[in-house]
């Protein structure tokens, strides 16, 4: 119910993954049943697996997450997040306010054992394949402890998901020296060091898009600013190159002669072709898709969360998460103890 353009499309792009995937044993559409029955396509649906849960609120983009949540109780978010928490869904996904699904999921579906903080993973297309970005939003105050963990949960969706077989994790820094950075990257590059991941130090930001890094760790604040600043930078571009292409008659010619070329590029750095954002470190699998997805993004959505699923990503996470707090706890006792006199 959330999204900018109305169920309708949510439910197109629903229709579609099913019909692409018939792993999906049921698809839950949540929210206000007058609205989602009128936007079914005539005939209905015609899938057994969809199922109709009726919210009668919906938690919009002005209202603040948790105060919200306790007010409207039975927003399309809360009943979403409660189907997964009841075991009825292995995972949500929601075009809604950003907050109120990191909320919900941490209020009602709480952590993964021995993880500090959720984070939000989101993939950034690249000429090569892409890396994974987190946290992107979520939090915008970190510990060291938290950019670790950070680490140890890019590193398994990268693997799992995006079939990376041994992901490049790195800081996001100003520098590559280790010594380099403030206090939150230079004491997360002490907690890096010790643990089993291909770990590759700090990474700058003209590192990204050189193939030099699968997975990148940062505070909400530089992630979000990173997210977004690669987003409108690609919408940009396509904008400057458009308007160059139709300044003559030439340079129309050559644009009809490339015309397959540009679509492929603006397909591959489509930051709608991930469906959204992965909420890592919970307990259920929670996608978030931007609030102006369409048909294709919301079939993508459902396609990438399916995989998350059928990986047991979660339940990797929670493995590798507490051989990594052993494997810090015990560096932690190694350099507290005193050395022989």
């Amino acid at each position: 119910m959330g999204g900018d353009h109305g169920c309708g499309v949510v439910i197109e792009g629903a229709k579609r993954a099913l019909e692409a995937d018939r792993r999906i044993t049921a698809l839950y559409l949540v929210g206000n049943r007058a609205e989602i029955h009128a936007a079914l396509p005539e005939g209905g649906f015609r899938d057994h697996r969809v199922r109709v849960v009726h919210a009668s609120e919906v938690l919009t983009m002005e209202d603040k997450p948790a105060t919200a949540l306790r007010k409207k109780k039975d927003c399309s978010i809360a009943r979403a997040v409660e189907l997964v928490h009841n075991g009825k869904a292995d995972a949500v996904i929601s075009l809604g306010n950003t907050g109120g699904i990191f909320a919900a999921a941490t209020f009602k579906l709480g952590r993964i054992p021995g993880v500090d903080r959720g984070g939000i993973a989101s993939v950034i297309p690249t000429p090569d394949q892409g890396f994974v970005l987190l946290d992107s939003g979520a939090n915008i105050e970190c510990k060291p402890l938290h950019l670790a963990h950070y680490a140890i949960m890019g590193s398994v969706y990268a693997r799992e998901v995006l079939g990376y077989p041994n992901p490049r994790v790195g800081i996001l820094s100003i520098g590559t020296e280790e010594g380099k950075g403030n206090e939150l990257t230079i004491e997360a590059f002490k907690l890096c060091k010790h643990l089993d991941l291909n770990f590759i130090g700090n990474v700058e930001g003209h590192d990204l898009f050189q193939n030099h890094v699968d997975v990148v760790i940062c505070d909400g604040f530089v992630g979000n600013v990173v997210l977004k600043t690669c987003e409108s930078l690609a919408t940009a571009l396509f904008s400057m190159l458009r308007r160059e292409l139709t300044a003559n008659p030439r340079r129309k010619l050559g644009a009809l002669l490339a015309q397959n070329a540009f679509r492929a590029m603006k397909r591959r750095v489509d930051p709608e072709g991930a469906g959204g954002a992965t909420f890592l470190g919970f307990n259920g699998t929670v996608m978030k898709a931007h609030g102006s997805a369409r048909e294709r993004t919301i079939a993508n959505a459902i396609r990438f969360t399916t995989e998350s699923i059928q990986h047991h990503v979660n339940q990797v996470i929670a493995d590798e998460i507490a051989r990594a707090n052993e494997r810090l706890l015990a560096a932690e006792k190694l350099v507290s103890t005193p050395a022989p006199s």
